[in-house]
């Protein structure tokens, strides 16, 4: 499992490819097989760890433009290819486009998953086209999308061996018969795809306190500045409130107590992962019916879908109607780490099985 080295496995509050990469690698381990996890120094792993640094790049100061050290990470996991089974790698930032170069001639099968959407030759605001020069080495790859939405989203006839929707251990987001607060809850990096103020507008609206909790990018002036224009003239530490950044017993305590989660998304999201660790805390989930999120949500059973934003601040009156401990019962039936990690074993399986095909029809030409 080749990580991507910007954050920590798993990361200490935001980070949610990383979150997903230690589900996986936890699972994988629990089920009897042998993981090897290249990553940052400063993950926690139960399975065996090889690094290269001994801090996470973003931990170190490294903006993510500066793509070196990246790249000397994935040349140096790949280059270790042959001692393994099988290599699972993730696309979700620029510098995790380097991997399919790295990978193009490699013989040992692999898979990579896409946690984020073409195009990845982008900064911020800044769009350029260098996708295109990467795909002869993507096209042949086998890929994952982690929704339906998102494979029907690809801008090219990608190789895809499969979609595998996220996942979460339900061993750590139990249920729990708790009082609510009066708050409804945002949780998420601070952008405006991710509609934080669209949060703050629906709850104003609703007449009802909202609590927002996640990370402002400071190294992104784009991040800072949305930050103070469209967030911070709205905090007044009773009706809207930010929290900061969360660890894990941070967030499962503020999802416990949230009446619901707001979700206004304005962008095509693959595979929202706090949408399942607040259903599977018992938490509804009110959202934009973008990206992955039909997929996930049953409208009316453990939240409500919004088209508009007229239409969420009328779902959050009725938040009352939804049955917490079903919200949770969904999720442990369709969306379990042990879920996830069980399909991406039948994958493994079948590259596998296609390797030996195509080295058995080689010998006998």
């Amino acid at each position: 499992m080749i990580a991507p080295p910007w954050i920590s496995i798993p990361p200490a509050t935001y980070g949610g490819t990383e979150s997903i990469i230690a589900f996986i690698v936890e699972e994988l381990v629990a089920l009897g097989h042998d993981v090897t996890l290249f990553a940052p120094g400063d993950s926690r792993t139960s399975a065996r760890l090889v690094s290269f640094y001994p801090q996470s790049l973003i931990a170190e100061g490294v903006p993510w433009q500066a793509t070196l050290k990246a790249y000397y990470h994935l040349h140096q996991a790949v280059a270790r290819a042959a001692e393994f089974d099988v290599v699972h790698t993730h696309l979700s930032s620029t510098a995790d486009m380097f991997l399919f170069p790295l990978m193009a001639q490699l013989k040992t099968p692999h898979l990579t998953t896409m946690h984020s959407n073409f195009p990845f030759d982008r900064v911020h605001e800044w769009i350029g086209d260098a996708d295109r020069y990467f795909l002869d080495w993507i096209m042949p790859a086998p890929i994952v999308t982690v929704s339906e939405r998102a494979r029907r989203n690809l801008p090219y006839d990608l190789n895809v061996a499969g979609v595998v929707h996220l996942g979460v251990p339900m061993d750590q987001y139990r249920y729990a018969q708790t009082e609510q607060g009066d708050y409804f809850a945002w949780l998420g990096r601070f952008a405006a795809p991710k509609g934080p103020h669209l949060a703050i507008e629906a709850a104003r609206r609703a007449g009802v306190k909202l609590v927002l909790a996640g990370i402002v990018e400071h190294a992104n002036r784009e991040s800072e500045e949305y930050f103070a224009r469209e967030i911070a003239p709205h905090l007044d530490g009773d009706r809207v409130t930010y929290i900061g950044p969360v660890d894990l017993e941070r967030k499962i305590a503020l999802l416990r107590g949230a009446r619901g989660l707001l979700n206004p998304i304005t962008w095509e999201e693959p595979g929202a992962t706090v949408v399942l660790e607040s259903m599977a805390l018992g938490c509804p989930v009110i959202s934009f019916a973008r990206g992955v999120v039909p997929e996930l949500v049953p409208h009316g059973k453990t939240g409500f879908v919004a088209d508009t934003l007229d239409e969420m601040v009328g779902f959050i009156g009725r938040i009352g109607e939804i049955d917490r401990r079903a919200a949770h019962a969904h999720v442990d039936r369709n969306f379990s780490s042990r879920a996830m990690a069980e399909k991406y074993v039948r994958i493994y399986e079948d590259l596998v099985s296609e390797t030996v095909d195509r080295s058995t029809l080689q010998e006998t030409r």
